[in-house]
C-alpha cells in the first residue's frame, strides 16, 4: 500500500477553466470593432488593427488607430471640460469616482476575464490583484478629492493631462494615473498600450455609466505616433508615462522647454537579498511572487537573486523545487501559475538574451515541463554564474528570467544591489529586524519589501531613484503630482529688477578696494580654476570690483567629486545640519554691514539691508525645516506598515539667479543643504561675489567640506557640464534664462536626472510663498517606501 507522501506526490491539480462567455459577449455587442472614446462619445473604427489573446494568437478585436486629429480632438475636449470638473468641487468629483469604484467591483469578474484574454496574464492575477488594486484606487482617490479643499488649499489642478501606459498592468496603470488625476481636478487624455486596449475601452462604459461629466477622460488607442503626438500636443499641461528608459528619454527631450510637468516611472532591474538568517522557505515563495508574478513582466520584478554566500547552495537548490513545481499553462485555468507573454516579439527579445549569456558561458536552469504549442510562451528560468556586467546582470529582460549570485557581507550586499543604473524596487529577506533596516535606507531604490514582496497600495507612493525615473504614483506624494502650487502662478513674467540708488566709487578705506581675485570653493578649500582665466567683476558705479575665476568642465568634475566624498553629510543627524545652518545665519549676521555694503556695490541696490537680513531668516526657515521634514507611516491594508521616508536626492547642481544674488543663492542652497544634499553651486554669472564672500562663513560654521562647493564662471557653460554629468543626480536652474532651462531638461535625459527650473519667468526671492515651503522641500528630497510586514 503506498504511503499517504507517495500518494501526495502523485496528486496534481485539475483543470479549473474560467468561463469567458461574458466576455466574448461584450466583445460580440461591439461588433469586435471599437472606435475612440473623446468627449463621453464612441468615434466609428476607422483604420484598425488586430488585438489578439497572446495565449493561443487568435484575434480578438479589431482597435481603432487613432490619428493626430483624433488626439486634437481629445484635448480640445478635455480643455473644454476642464473648467466645469474643477467647479463641481472635491465632493462632486469624490461623489462621480465612488461610483467609478463601485461599478469595477460590480464588474470585476468581467474586467479579470477581459484582461486575461488581451494580455496574457493568469486569471487569478488579474482577479485577485489587479481588480481589486484599481477599484481601491479609485476609492483612496475619492478620499482627496473630498480632502483638496483642505489637505491641498495651496494648489491647484495642472490642467489637461497626457497619460500613457504600457501593457502589463493595462488596467491597474489606469486606475493609477487616472484615479488621482481625476481627484485633483484634472481633465484627461489616456492612451492604453497598443497591445492591450480592451479593458480601458471597458472603462470608458464604466465612466458613462458612473456620470463622468463628457471631456473628463478621453481614450485614444493606437501605437507609438499615438503617444508622441500626446507628448508634443501644445494644449497637454502635464505627461505621466510609465513604460520603458529608453522611451522615457525620448520623452524628456520633446517635453525639454515646454513646461510641461512630467512624471515618469520606467523600467528596473531589482535585487532580491536574503540574508543567511532569513526564512528560506518564505523566502523561495517571496520570490515566486516578485519575479514570475505576471511571467517577469514587471517593471520592479526581482530579477537579481543575492543570497548571502553560506546559504547560497541550499537556497537554489530550494529555488529550483519550487520552479519545477509552477503551473504553466492557459492562463484563463485558475490553477496555473505562469501564463502567455504579451507579444511574440517579447518573447524573441528574451530568448535572445537568454540564449546570449548560454553562450557566455551561464548556467541556464528551467523546470522540466512543457509550453503550449500555440501563442507567446517561456518558461521560468534560472541563470548563475553571470557576471556583474553581463547583459543579463544590467538589462532589464522583462520576463520569466532570473540571475542568481552570492555575497558575502551586508556591505558586499548593498554594493550588489546599488550596482545598476536602475533603482525602482528591492527585497530584504532576513529574521533580524535590526539588519533589515540597516540595509534598507542604503538601497538607491523608491520601494523596498521587507519579508514580503510586490506589496501595493493607494495610499504608498510607488515609483523609482536614478534611471527607473521620478515622481510618484499613490499616497499623498502621488497626489502632488497633479497639483500646481498657487505661488507659481503669482511668479512675475521676468525677473525683477531691484531699485538702485546711487552708489560712491570706492574708497581707499574700504576692504573691496584692494584688488583680489576670488577663487573657487571646492571641497572645503578655495581653489585656483582650472583654466587659470578670471574675468573683472565692476560695480554699479563702473568701478573695478574684484575678479573671478572662470569655472570649467574640470572645476566642475572635482566639484562633484568633492560632493560624493563629503556623502557624510547625507548621513548626519537632521539636528546636526539644522545647528550648521544656524551657525552660517550667525556668522553672516556678524558680517551683515560688510554683505550689505558688497551688494550695494555690485547691484546699487537701494535697500541692500534688507537682503541681507531676509538670507539670515532664509537660513533660520531652512534650519527649522531640516528636522521637521518628517515621513509618514502608512497602514495600508496588510498586516503591517508602510514607512515613507524623506531621503536626500545626492548631489545637486544649482544655478543662482542674477537677481538678489545673495538671497537667491541662499534660497535654492540652503533648503539642498538642510535636507542633505551635497551642493554643487554656480551663483550670479553678474554678481558672485555675494557668494565668493561666504566662504569664511561656511569655514568658521562647521560645515564639513564637500557639502557645499561653489564654482564661478558661465552659467549656460557649468549648467551643459552638470546636466550632463553622471555623477549629478538633480539640476536647479533659475536664472530666468528660458533657452538656458530647456537644454537643461533636454541634456538631462541622458541620465534621467531630475531637474527644476523656473523658465523665463522670475520670481520674488522676498515672497516666502514663492522661494519656501512644500513645493522646494519636495524638490530637494525623494520618498522611499519600506514595507514592513509584521509577525512573519
Amino acid at each position: 500500500m503506498p504511503t499517504i507522501n507517495e500518494i501526495l506526490q502523485t496528486m496534481d491539480y485539475g483543470p479549473a477553466p474560467e468561463s469567458t462567455k461574458e466576455a466574448q459577449a461584450w466583445l460580440d455587442q461591439h461588433g469586435r470593432r471599437f472606435g475612440l472614446f473623446i468627449d463621453n462619445a464612441w468615434s466609428d473604427a476607422n483604420e484598425t488593427f488586430a488585438t489578439t489573446n497572446p495565449a493561443d494568437g487568435v484575434e480578438l478585436a479589431q482597435v481603432t488607430q487613432a490619428t493626430s486629429q483624433d488626439v486634437d480632438r481629445a484635448v480640445e475636449a478635455a480643455r473644454r471640460a476642464q473648467p466645469g470638473w474643477v467647479a463641481m468641487g472635491g465632493h462632486g468629483r469624490a461623489k462621480v469616482m465612488y461610483a467609478i469604484a463601485r461599478l469595477l467591483q460590480k464588474h470585476a469578474r468581467l474586467f479579470a476575464v477581459l484582461e486575461t484574454l488581451d494580455n496574457g496574464k493568469t486569471i487569478r492575477e488579474t482577479r485577485d490583484a489587479d481588480l481589486p488594486l484599481s477599484s481601491r484606487h479609485f476609492y483612496h482617490h475619492a478620499g482627496w478629492a473630498q480632502l483638496q479643499s483642505e489637505e491641498f488649499a495651496d494648489y491647484r489642478a495642472v490642467g489637461v493631462v497626457g497619460q500613457i501606459v504600457p501593457w502589463n498592468f493595462p488596467l491597474l496603470m489606469l486606475a493609477w494615473k487616472i484615479a488621482p488625476a481625476m481627484a485633483a481636478g484634472n481633465t484627461i487624455v489616456f492612451k492604453p498600450a497598443e497591445y492591450t486596449s480592451l479593458t480601458a475601452l471597458l472603462f470608458a462604459e464604466i465612466c458613462q455609466q458612473a456620470g463622468v461629466p463628457s471631456g473628463v477622460v478621453n481614450i485614444v488607442t493606437g501605437d507609438g505616433r499615438v503617444g508622441e503626438a500626446i507628448v508634443n500636443h501644445p494644449g497637454i499641461d502635464k505627461i505621466a508615462f510609465t513604460g520603458s528608459t529608453e522611451v522615457g528619454r525620448i520623452i524628456r527631450k520633446s517635453t525639454a522647454g515646454s513646461g510641461k510637468k512630467l512624471s515618469l516611472e520606467l523600467g528596473g532591474k531589482s535585487p532580491f537579498i536574503v540574508f543567511d538568517d532569513a526564512d528560506l522557505d518564505a523566502a523561495v515563495e517571496g520570490l515566486v511572487d516578485s519575479i514570475w508574478f505576471n511571467q517577469g513582466q514587471v517593471c520592479c520584478a526581482g530579477s537579481r537573486l543575492l543570497v548571502q554566500e553560506s546559504v547560497y547552495d541550499r537556497f537554489i537548490a530550494k529555488v529550483k523545487t519550487r520552479m519545477q513545481n509552477l503551473r504553466v499553462g492557459s492562463p484563463l485555468d485558475k490553477s496555473n501559475d505562469i501564463g502567455a507573454l504579451v507579444d511574440p516579439v517579447q518573447q524573441q527579445r528574451i530568448h535572445g538574451l537568454v540564449e546570449a549569456a548560454r553562450a557566455e558561458g551561464c548556467e541556464i536552469w528551467q523546470p522540466s515541463c512543457e509550453a503550449p504549442a500555440a501563442g507567446s510562451w517561456y518558461l521560468p528560468t534560472l541563470i548563475t554564474g553571470a557576471s556583474t556586467s553581463a547583459a543579463v546582470s544590467q538589462t532589464e529582460i522583462f520576463g520569466p528570467v532570473l540571475v542568481a549570485m552570492s555575497f558575502r557581507t551586508p556591505g558586499e550586499a548593498v554594493q550588489l544591489a546599488n550596482n545598476t543604473v536602475y533603482g525602482l524596487a528591492a527585497c530584504v529577506w532576513s529574521e533580524s529586524i535590526s539588519l533589515a533596516l540597516d540595509v534598507a535606507p542604503q538601497i538607491k531604490a523608491g520601494v523596498v519589501w521587507i519579508n514580503t514582496a510586490n506589496q501595493f497600495d493607494a495610499a504608498c507612493g510607488f515609483g523609482g531613484y536614478k534611471e527607473s525615473g521620478f515622481g510618484r504614483e499613490g499616497g499623498k506624494e502621488g497626489m502632488y503630482e497633479y497639483l500646481t502650487p498657487l505661488s507659481e502662478d503669482a511668479r512675475p513674467s521676468a525677473p525683477i529688477v531691484a531699485e538702485k540708488g546711487k552708489v560712491k566709487a570706492s574708497d581707499a578705506g574700504s576692504p573691496f578696494a584692494v584688488d583680489r581675485t576670488a577663487k573657487l570653493y571646492i571641497g572645503g578649500k578655495q581653489a585656483r580654476p582650472d583654466g587659470a582665466y578670471s574675468r573683472a567683476i565692476n560695480g554699479a558705479n563702473g568701478a573695478f570690483l574684484a575678479d573671478i575665476g572662470e569655472g570649467n568642465r574640470k572645476d566642475i568634475r572635482n566639484a562633484v567629486e568633492a560632493a560624493h566624498k563629503a556623502a557624510g553629510w547625507s548621513k548626519a543627524t537632521a539636528h546636526n545640519r539644522a545647528q550648521v545652518l544656524y551657525y552660517i545665519a550667525e556668522n553672516l549676521a556678524i558680517r551683515a554691514e560688510e554683505f550689505a555694503a558688497r551688494l550695494a556695490a555690485m547691484t546699487g541696490v537701494r535697500d541692500p539691508q534688507r537682503e541681507v537680513a531676509a538670507s539670515i531668516e532664509r537660513l533660520f526657515y531652512w534650519a527649522a525645516w531640516a528636522d521637521k521634514y518628517d515621513g509618514a507611516a502608512h497602514q495600508p491594508p496588510m498586516h503591517g506598515i508602510t514607512v515613507a521616508l524623506n531621503e536626500p536626492v545626492g548631489v545637486i547642481g544649482v544655478i543662482c539667479p542674477n537677481e538678489n544674488p545673495l538671497l537667491g543663492f541662499i534660497s535654492l542652497v540652503a533648503p539642498a543643504l538642510a535636507l542633505g544634499n551635497r551642493v554643487v553651486a554656480v551663483p550670479s554669472e553678474a554678481y558672485p561675489l555675494s557668494a565668493t564672500d561666504l566662504y569664511q562663513v561656511l569655514d568658521t560654521s562647521d560645515l564639513p567640506g564637500g557639502a557645499l562647493n561653489i564654482v564661478t564662471g558661465s552659467a549656460d557653460e557649468l549648467a551643459r557640464t552638470l546636466a550632463t554629468h553622471g555623477d549629478v543626480d538633480a539640476l536647479w536652474r533659475h536664472d530666468g534664462s528660458l533657452d538656458g532651462c530647456a537644454e537643461v531638461e533636454r541634456l538631462s535625459s541622458d541620465t534621467l536626472k531630475r531637474t527644476w527650473v523656473g523658465g523665463g519667468k522670475g520670481r520674488d526671492w522676498f515672497d516666502a510663498k514663492q522661494a519656501c515651503g512644500r513645493t522646494v522641500l519636495q524638490h530637494a528630497s525623494q520618498v522611499k517606501n519600506v514595507w514592513i510586514p509584521y509577525g512573519v
